[in-house]
């Protein structure tokens, strides 16, 4: 019998080649990443590429990635910046 797994959830930092920080949601770290350095991606990050994947956290369910996406994007940038160096938040994914 085969069992089908949930797929997991993710909320992103990228860092932008402005500098700035763009925060996301997605099932697939990778292939998102590729459509944002693509210029496929959020209209945000069209002009400000290459971008660098800097903070990851995994979840379970997408209500509970989308609700975390919200709570970084309201984030001061210096609470950002010590998001993304490890320094508030445990990232449990390896580019």
């Amino acid at each position: 019998m085969t069992t089908t797994r949930s797929p997991v959830h993710y909320a992103y930092v990228l860092r932008c080649s402005d500098g700035s920080f763009y925060t996301g949601y997605t099932t697939d770290v990778q292939r998102r990443l590729g459509e944002h350095n693509a210029g496929e991606g959020a209209k945000y990050t069209r002009g400000r590429t290459p971008v660098e994947l800097v903070h990851v956290e995994r979840f379970d369910s997408k209500s509970a990635a989308m609700s975390r996406e919200y709570e970084i994007k309201q984030l001061t940038r210096a609470e950002k910046e010590t998001l993304v160096r490890g320094d508030g938040a445990e990232s449990e994914f390896t580019p």
